[in-house]
């Protein structure tokens, strides 16, 4: 018999904020964490980045770690966002034996490395270098920092990465492989991350402008968020109450291109389409659609030709908070479930921001956070390079 999986714990760190309060209180407020660069050292400073607001000592402290240069921003922001998601969800150290660890990064360590490149910190240790830029390492050195998990794994497919992350914690769960697995992603910016995308020509000299006619690109930010997955027989046994449900998720790849989504948005669409098929709903259940939004031209005009494809005339409240938080590459699909987790336990929609000339044939984003009707369904995508497209739907409970 399959399990329903549940949520039980959240935990986030961002641009606009640490922890779940500080995020609430910049999304209730419009208030944007994307601005000029602080803490990433590079000679493009003109174009904005989603900085999380503290120093690598800061969050040294805040992670409760001993000050160490070879310690990845990637890491600090993980442990972070883990611990909170642990304490919600009353989960102790003496508790992880039996609780599985899933996280997701695209440059995982990129930042120290770096800084050795650069010659910024002598180190001698050989292997190093690789040692702190390795996926698997971050998520290796997160959790050493939290507790014995009784597995780790490490997800890296492109921005879908810590959807993807959410929904192998969910079948492991409805398989009856695991009762508790904490799952989500962490990302911080590098030179590496930065420059790469600026390669492309897809970075927004300015605030990002989600599904606005006149958007230029996006732009990058770091952060990480875990939520603590866990079977209906686990809650009654623990005695705990869930935040919400996780109903359904999907997972589909178009392989259209490297980097381009499809015109038609087929893997998003199958994506969605999948997801809600999984939940037992029909479109008109979802009440809003928390987008991959990255104010690309591309990435729009192809998720909203999705969202109609699949919704028709019936589309729910949609809206991009990349323009809040950047875009968090391998964390936002963790960071988004987050946020649409707030937006569900305290009834308001995340307005899109820097909004104003609507698309040819686009979505026009929700620019009021006031509902007109009770929010029971969200779906959140993520869409990634290379097509792996990933939807989840939270439910409320």
């Amino acid at each position: 018999m399959k399990e329903t999986v549940y949520i039980s714990g959240a935990g986030v760190i961002s641009a606009i904020g640490v922890g779940k309060e500080e995020t609430l209180s910049a999304l209730l407020d419009k208030k944007s964490g994307v601005g000029d660069m602080k803490y990433l050292t590079s000679r493009h400073r003109e174009i904005p980045v989603g900085e999380v607001k503290r120093s690598n000592a800061q969050l040294m402290q805040m992670a409760g770690i001993k000050e160490n240069p070879l310690i990845s921003r990637t890491v600090l922001m993980g442990v972070v966002a883990l611990k909170e998601a642990l304490s919600e969800a009353h989960l102790k150290s003496e508790d992880l034996s039996n609780v599985h660890f899933i996280s997701s990064t695209i440059v995982g360590g990129m930042d120290i490395r770096e800084l050795f490149f650069e010659k910024e910190i002598e180190c001698d240790r050989e292997h190093a270098m690789a040692a702190v830029h390795n996926c698997g390492t971050s998520t290796e050195e997160i959790a050493s920092h939290v507790g014995p998990f009784a597995s780790l794994s490490t997800v890296s497919t492109a921005c879908s990465s810590a959807t993807n992350a959410l929904i192998s914690a969910a079948f492991m769960i409805e398989s009856n492989l695991a009762d508790i697995v904490v799952a989500g992603g962490a990302e911080c910016l590098s030179l590496f991350h930065l420059n790469g995308f600026n390669s492309l020509m897809i970075l927004d000299s300015h605030p990002c402008r989600p599904f606005d006619k006149e958007r230029a690109g996006l732009n990058l930010g770091e952060g990480a968020a875990y939520l603590v997955l866990e079977s209906e027989s686990s809650l009654k046994r623990r005695g705990v109450k869930p935040l919400c449900r996780l109903a359904g998720y999907g997972n589909a790849c178009d392989a259209f291109h490297q980097t381009a989504s499809s015109p038609t948005g087929e893997g998003a669409f199958l994506a969605m389409q999948k997801a809600l098929e999984k939940a037992e709903l029909a479109p008109k259940d979802i009440d809003y659609i928390n987008a991959h939004g990255t104010a690309t031209q591309n990435n729009d005009e192809s998720e909203s030709c999705a969202i109609k494809r699949l919704f028709k005339e019936r589309i729910p409240e949609v809206s991009s908070t990349k323009s809040y938080t950047g875009h968090t590459t391998g964390a936002s699909g963790a960071i988004e479930a987050v946020i649409s987790l707030l937006a569900l336990e305290n009834q308001f929609l995340p307005a899109s921001l820097n909004w104003k000339t609507p698309m040819e044939e686009g979505i026009i984003p929700v620019t009021d956070i006031h509902p007109k009707s009770e929010i029971k369904n969200i779906m959140s995508n993520a869409f990634g390079f290379g097509g792996n497209d990933s939807s989840i739907i939270l439910s409320k409970v």
